[in-house]
């Protein structure tokens, strides 16, 4: 789209409010925005001013003055806000117009530019599978004195004693969730409304349901694409189904394990390359049909696997979900058809198109635009080194895992155990990362000093109801 076209777009849907949106370092979107009447061409152009201090792993108070300026492409009639609103997605520039570097959409845009300088492939194409709760109630504190976090939902299987007045029954069972109908199924309308909101955005929903979680756990299904559009779609993704959740008086949480006791949400990451239209990762015969490239790009994901975490699944919350000997993608293989493996290979109703490589570690808490273009820069590691995940040990491995006897085990690789273990292997080995130019030594160091500054180590630092319960009396 070009400017002109914002403005007649303006124009013809009555718009009064013009949302500039950027992403920080984290994933989190903030937003300016500007009466309809004071947008022209030339801001649409020359784009929007801000504080880049006020923003996450961004500038000092020094340095502060940056620029955003919005991908026309992006534009979003905003279906949550009173007056009709447009929201349009940003790339952040210095003042003297150059690009700035830990903007995590750059950093994608220049993964898509390396990909087809390298003449491996000319698209990457990625589909992740978001879980996410819907609750009805989320209370939590953290003072010097104490803290609690206290969930709740109508479905949730510790309600089944409730007095609800009346209490209805048909609540889900713990890890019963997959995929009952109505009336255990309670939350179908919502995820419903929230099919229609994506729809409308321009997002192509393929499904949705009930995921295997009690109290809520939901997933909906989107059509794959190229990386940093996938990216800006995983965005309008969440904010969509936040905002429908709120609507309806509820709370939707990306949280990877913010129940315990019951599965964690995942984003399953299927990925794919082509080269001018024709797929790469097919080839009939071979085990699970695929070809030598698929094998050696799968070789790059499990081969940078562990420093791969520290972009893929980024939280302390993550490594909740990521714990041996439960039903999480903890084990560094890869497989056919097998979902107890990190990498899984799929093969049900599997054509030469849709022939893919599915990352099921990763979660939510990612930034996308990071998390994928790091994935890439893996399974491109892995071809151009000829990575061979066999000669390597990672599998396959058609057994379920978690079925497998003490001493097979042995030999199975697991992930990081912590976020500040998987940010100690980013330490160690990012050399993949810096191809290309792709990230550079300033934004991975920047990554993990605030990830240990701002996560790991306030959480270290704070007492956990658990030691009460523990230690106390010793």
């Amino acid at each position: 789209m070009t400017a002109a076209d914002i403005l007649a777009l303006i124009q013809d849907k009555e718009i009064q409010m013009v949302d500039f949106r950027l992403v920080d370092m984290p994933g989190r979107q903030h937003h300016v925005t500007v009466p309809a009447v004071e947008v022209d061409e030339d801001m649409l152009t020359r784009g929007v001013a801000f504080d880049g201090s006020s923003i996450q792993g961004f500038r000092g108070i020094e340095e502060s003055d940056m620029v955003m300026r919005p991908d026309l492409s992006t534009a979003y009639v905003d279906a949550f806000t009173a007056v009709p609103t447009l929201d349009l997605l940003c790339d952040i520039y210095e003042p003297t117009g150059v690009r700035y570097n830990r903007d995590p959409r750059f950093i994608a845009q220049k993964a898509e530019a390396f990909l087809k300088q390298s003449g491996v492939a000319s698209d990457a194409f990625f589909g992740p599978e978001l879980e996410f709760f819907i609750f009805d109630d989320v209370r939590f504190a953290l003072e010097q004195k104490g803290a609690f976090y206290q969930i709740d939902s109508s479905e949730a299987n510790w309600n089944t004693g409730s007095d609800e007045g009346p209490n209805l029954a048909y609540k889900v069972k713990n890890k019963g969730g997959y995929f009952p109908v109505q009336p255990t199924d309670s939350q179908h309308d919502i995820r419903t409304e929230m099919v229609q909101e994506l729809m409308n955005a321009g997002i192509r929903v393929e499904r949705h349901h009930h995921e295997v979680a009690s109290a809520g756990q939901a997933e909906i299904n989107f059509r794959f694409n190229t990386l940093t559009a996938m990216a800006d779609t995983v965005l309008l993704y969440k904010y969509i189904v936040r905002n429908v959740a709120q609507r309806n008086n509820k709370v939707a949480t990306f949280m990877p394990k913010p129940l315990y006791g019951d599965n964690g949400s995942g984003m399953h990451v299927h990925q794919s390359l082509f080269k001018d239209g024709q797929p790469l990762f097919f080839e009939e015969g071979r085990y699970g049909n695929m070809s030598q490239m698929a094998l050696h790009y799968i070789g790059g994901i499990l081969h940078h696997a562990p420093a791969l975490l520290a972009f893929a699944t980024p939280s302390t919350n993550s490594f909740k979900r990521l714990v041996p000997g439960f039903e999480a993608p903890v084990n560094l293989v890869f497989s056919k058809g097998n979902r107890s493996a990190a990498v899984r290979v799929p093969v049900a109703a599997v054509t030469p198109k849709t022939a893919r490589v599915e990352f099921r570690t990763p979660d939510c808490t990612a930034n996308p635009y990071l998390a994928f273009a790091a994935m890439l820069l893996a399974g491109l590691d892995g071809i151009r080194k000829g990575i061979d995940p066999i000669a390597q040990g990672y599998g396959p491995i058609d057994k379920n895992i978690y079925d497998l006897s003490d001493e097979e085990k042995k030999n199975v690789r697991s992930v990081p155990g912590s976020l500040d273990e998987a940010l100690v292997a980013l330490e160690n080995d990012h050399e993949f990362l810096l191809e290309g130019g792709v990230f550079d030594q300033d934004f991975i160091d920047t990554w993990i000093n605030f990830k240990r500054t701002n996560e790991v180590q306030p959480l270290s630092l704070r007492p956990h109801p658990l030691e009460y319960q523990m230690y106390l009396d010793l």
